[in-house]
């Protein structure tokens, strides 16, 4: 029998308290345990970005993370994004400039987009590619995406 863990934690702004297996990834929590399947299973090795979260603020793969370390801190999935007023400014921009193909990456991306905007207001236009480059779309050229987060951000192209 494994061993369980006690976990209390802040998800999307909803405070959270769980009994998980203590070798049960974030990952699979988010998506199998809490819904959240926003949040997307590709490579499991941390070398895509398609399960990038934020984790206190900062950009995390969830394929990389056990559960159990949610506890006491603050979890934001492409879930949380959305408030009252509708969806965040980099969702509404990644729509606007036609960034999204199949969407299977995008909210990874859009993820590491939202955590870049936040973290680095001198941000350039080079620094913001370098920023993305761990996240990785099989479907475009990466040039709408980059252009949508400059916006977003207002960087010059």
């Amino acid at each position: 029998m494994s061993a369980t863990v006690e976990i209390n934690f802040t998800l999307n702004g909803r405070k959270r308290q769980l009994t998980i297996d203590a070798g049960l990834s974030a990952l699979n929590l988010l998506r199998d345990k809490l819904d959240m399947t926003g949040t997307k299973y590709a490579c499991g090795e941390g070398e895509c970005g398609a399960c990038t979260i934020l984790v206190d603020g900062l950009s995390v793969n969830s394929c990389l993370m056990y559960a159990a370390d949610f506890d006491g801190r603050d979890i934001v999935t492409i879930e949380g994004l959305r408030s009252d007023k509708g969806f965040d400014p980099m969702q509404d921009a990644f729509v606007e400039h036609g960034a999204i193909q199949c969407g299977f990456c995008m909210p990874g991306m859009i993820m590491q987009a939202r955590h870049l905007a936040d973290t680095n207001k001198d941000l350039t236009y080079d620094g913001l590619k370098r920023g993305l480059e761990g996240n990785v779309c099989r479907c475009t050229g990466y040039k709408k995406v980059f252009d949508a987060v400059a916006d977003v951000i207002g960087i010059a192209k």
